[in-house]
């Protein structure tokens, strides 16, 4: 069932959710939480269509916050809220609501969405694309227990990762970081099997992923070993290579769905590892909704570290000891020239 609203209030928007839920036979409120996703007309589509599939596993309110942008200064100065509330087989297994804000109410959005929120149920606002440097500053994301963006929708993903390690705050994931479970869960389950000890890594990938610069910064963190970061054709991540003094151990990806896991004594094996669509990424998000402190840590660790022997933690001694070398050859260059004339 779906019913426009134009012009509309928040607590109109209320009454027609509680007339739907009437209408279809379910008028009592079974879901779990309320997905916020901020996005623009572009991205909206997909964007819903993701949620709606993950909300087959997570029940929940979908809030799909839209900011129109006005062409005139006239229209700039009006402000307007649209809504179109979608309730039984055409929300799945929720709500959904599309909001698109016009005019002043642009830079209001968190009071359009504060009274549609279920009541004591945990909130996540996930921007597909455009996200804010500092979810948790964001008068959005402020109402929020999670914040999910995702860097490699950016312009530039690199950057960005940087900007994120600088604003984040608990509570804060990001969908490039999702996409990297299962390598992280297959090299994690590798290294259970053998007593060996790790003494380099080469992770290789697409140029412009960021998903291989967490996974790079991941094992630099946890390994304390350098980590080289090696450009491929992709698509996404292709391989993983750890260098370790019982022999190699390779995880190979090169066509985006099977894996090989090859181990020094024992047979190549071949592993699922099929890269995931974006609603299995937002399924999982949803499945935990307190801090993730692995994230944190390996996104603190620093894309400029990747590459840095011992972890990144003996690259300055050795710097040092350059310049300190470098240091009395510049002042014997003077007396060299000196003694020539």
């Amino acid at each position: 069932m779906k019913i426009d609203l134009t012009d509309t209030t928040a607590s109109k928007i209320n009454k027609a959710l509680v007339q739907g839920r009437r209408a279809v036979g379910t008028p009592a409120v079974g879901m779990v939480l309320t997905l916020v996703i901020v996005t623009d007309e572009e991205n909206a589509y997909d964007a819903l269509r993701a949620a709606g599939d993950a909300s087959r596993e997570h029940p929940s309110r979908t809030l799909v916050v839209i900011k129109r942008v006005s062409r005139s200064p006239r229209d700039r100065t009006s402000s307007r809220l649209d809504a179109e509330v979608r309730v039984g087989a055409d929300a799945g297994t929720g709500e959904t609501v599309i909001l698109r804000l016009y005019g002043e109410v642009l830079n209001h959005a968190q009071s359009v969405v504060l009274p549609l929120l279920l009541p004591d149920a945990p909130v996540v606002v996930w921007w597909p694309v455009n996200a804010p440097v500092d979810p948790a500053q964001d008068p959005l994301g402020a109402l929020a227990q999670r914040r999910v963006t995702d860097t490699y929708t950016s312009e530039q993903p690199i950057k960005e990762l940087t900007a994120r390690a600088e604003a984040y705050t608990p509570g804060d994931t990001d969908l490039s970081w999702t996409r990297i479970t299962p390598w992280r869960s297959m090299l994690a389950a590798a290294l259970d099997q053998v007593a060996c000890k790790v003494t380099s890594v080469e992770v290789e990938g697409e140029e412009f992923n960021p998903s291989c610069e967490l996974l790079g910064m991941w094992l630099a963190d946890r390994l304390n070993v350098p980590v080289k970061r090696s450009p491929s054709g992709g698509p996404g991540l292709t391989a993983v290579r750890m260098e370790t003094d019982c022999g190699p151990i390779v995880l190979d990806r090169a066509d985006g769905s099977l894996a090989t896991l090859s181990m020094q004594g024992q047979p190549d094996r071949a592993v699922a590892l099929k890269r995931r669509e974006t609603a299995e990424l937002i399924a999982e998000e949803l499945r935990r909704l307190d801090p993730d402190d692995t994230y944190a840590s390996a996104l603190k660790y620093g894309v400029d570290r990747l590459g840095e022997g011992s972890g990144g933690k003996a690259a300055p001694a050795a710097t040092e000891d350059a310049q300190a070398k470098e240091a009395p050859a510049k002042k014997a260059a003077p007396a060299k020239k000196a003694a020539a004339k």
